[in-house]
């Protein structure tokens, strides 16, 4: 998987403790490797890491290796992203979007 800088991968084994357990909310990119759109999202989920990373979490999982919790949450496009507070799916928003908007759409949940 390409991964985004700062960004930590999470799988179906740690997704319990590093997502649901989290302290932060957490935002969850559900990417693959085919998908373009999903790399156009790294380097925007850098900025994001890095410039929010006191208030939030952000994790990417790969779902083509990871299809547990893929299921679990229904994802069936890419790239999806969840928010998950307090172990709760919170937000979710389909499809590759530029930083501010992303920025904008996660600030009810932040």
């Amino acid at each position: 998987m390409i991964r985004a800088a700062g960004v930590a991968e999470v799988t179906d084994a740690d997704f319990e403790a590093e997502v649901i357990g989290a302290e932060l909310p957490v935002l969850v990119e559900f990417t693959a490797d085919w998908c373009p759109p999903c790399r156009q999202m790294g380097p925007v989920l850098s900025a994001l890491a890095a410039q929010e990373g006191e208030r939030l979490k952000v994790v990417q999982l790969d779902v083509d290796t990871n299809p547990e919790t893929t299921h679990a949450y229904k994802v069936l496009s890419m790239p999806t992203f969840m928010v998950f507070r307090g172990g709760e799916p919170v937000k979710a928003m389909v499809g590759a979007r530029p930083k501010r908007r992303l920025l904008e759409e996660l600030d009810d949940v932040l």
